[in-house]
């Protein structure tokens, strides 16, 4: 009890030390088990965490709301703003725990969401979706599976840290940025079966300054994809795998559809991931676009597509629309890269007919094959692909 309350003390001196100079106030602390929260398997504690949230919320001072130690189970939780302080902190040392029924949350969406927000910070704690049920429903190819609930979702915010966060087997997404500008996520940890369906490590859509830093991603599908209005994106000292890699996509679906742009990868380490570096879209008529993106830094460690532009992406090879791609990709740099690859084509761009990659650079890449015989090289393979090459470059890209 003495260290729990040594920790709790703690929070708050840190809190107190990183909120606005600006303000003198001392903050207001709503710890969640003074509402009903109690960390045992036959308590909701739904209820008490969305009251702690509203006070918080409803404060002028800063503020902190508080998980303590233990598994608090909760359904569906909408944290939402605005609020009229823009210093709060969610700080959980527990575990929140999502029903083990996946249908009760599976058609929500959103298991954790925060809406409307300005000036919160997310820290620590372990969100435990328990989607192995939903996972095993979709890979028995049952057609009663719900789709499945995001384990945290920031929609429509702005100034959002989060820290020291670890989401384990979400029903879906582990975590979304949309909509939002300004949020800053490191040393997060997220982790998931590499079998596990369509659980995106973290998604980032239509959003602006978004930073992933310090992480450990391992799960089913993309460790992080950027979809459709992603821009100003910084990733780096990232390691993924299992996984599907980091992709920009898919895109094109949509005719109208927003670009992503200002696109930085660095200090990245793939470890026996399906892909590396992807960008995807659909083959079909779009006016979004890819451009100004640059891969540094980045190590490939038995990754069967370690560079991968395919824009042709149909995955199952089902119904595809076999148009031209519309999406404009250029200005695309891979810069200091190493590693090896299980396939021994190590890099492929596969652009639009209608709309050829240009720019493409690359400098300093060298790719090993690893699963053929003695002196057997990687190679590439390139379609409607403009771009140059310098210094080392292993294998060989031929350019239009």
């Amino acid at each position: 009890m003495v260290k729990s309350s040594s920790l709790f003390v703690a929070v708050v001196i840190f809190f107190l030390a990183s909120a606005s100079v600006a303000s003198a106030s001392q903050p207001s602390v709503y710890h969640v088990t003074d509402y009903g929260a109690r960390a045992d398997p036959k308590t909701d504690s739904t209820s008490a965490l969305s009251d702690a949230w509203r006070k918080a919320c409803s404060d002028p001072r800063p503020s902190v709301v508080y998980v303590p130690h233990g598994r608090f189970h909760v359904r569906n939780l909408g944290f939402e703003g605005p609020c009229r302080s823009k210093d709060i902190l969610v700080r959980i040392d527990g575990t929140l725990v999502a029903p083990s029924d996946y249908s009760v949350i599976g058609n929500a969406k959103n298991w954790i969401l925060f809406h409307d927000v300005d000036g919160v910070r997310i820290s620590g704690g372990i969100l435990d979706g328990q989607g192995t049920g939903l996972w095993s429903c979709k890979l028995d190819g049952r057609k009663d599976c719900p789709t499945g609930a995001m384990n945290l979702h920031i929609a429509n915010s702005k100034n959002v840290e989060i820290d020291g966060l670890t989401s384990v087997n979400s029903q879906k997404f582990h975590i979304a940025v949309t909509g939002s500008q300004n949020v800053n996520l490191r040393d997060i940890t997220v982790t998931a079966s590499g079998t596990s369906p369509n659980t995106d490590g973290i998604h980032i859509e239509k959003s602006t300054l978004v930073s992933v830093l310090n992480s450990t991603i391992s799960t089913g599908d993309d460790c992080i994809s950027m979809g459709p209005g992603a821009r100003n994106v910084w990733i780096e000292r990232v390691a993924c795998g299992p996984g599907h890699g980091i992709s920009i996509g898919s895109l094109g679906w949509k005719l109208q559809e927003p670009g992503v742009q200002n696109v930085t990868v660095k200090r990245v380490h793939f470890t026996e991931t399906t892909n590396g570096l992807r960008i995807k879209t659909w083959a079909r008529r779009s006016l979004g676009f890819v451009r100004n993106v640059l891969f540094h830094h980045v190590v490939f460690d038995g990754v069967k597509n370690p560079i991968l532009i395919d824009q042709n992406y149909c995955p199952g090879g089902r119904n595809c629309p076999r148009q031209a791609s519309g999406i404009k990709v250029s200005d695309i740099r891979y810069k200091s890269i190493r590693g090896t690859s299980q396939s021994k084509v190590a890099v492929r761009f596969e652009c639009s007919k209608a709309n050829p990659c240009a720019g493409i650079t690359m400098h300093d890449v060298k790719l090993t094959y690893v699963g053929g015989g003695r002196g057997e090289e990687a190679t590439a393979t390139c379609a409607n692909a403009r771009g140059t090459s310098s210094g080392f470059v292993m294998p060989v890209v031929r350019y239009l």
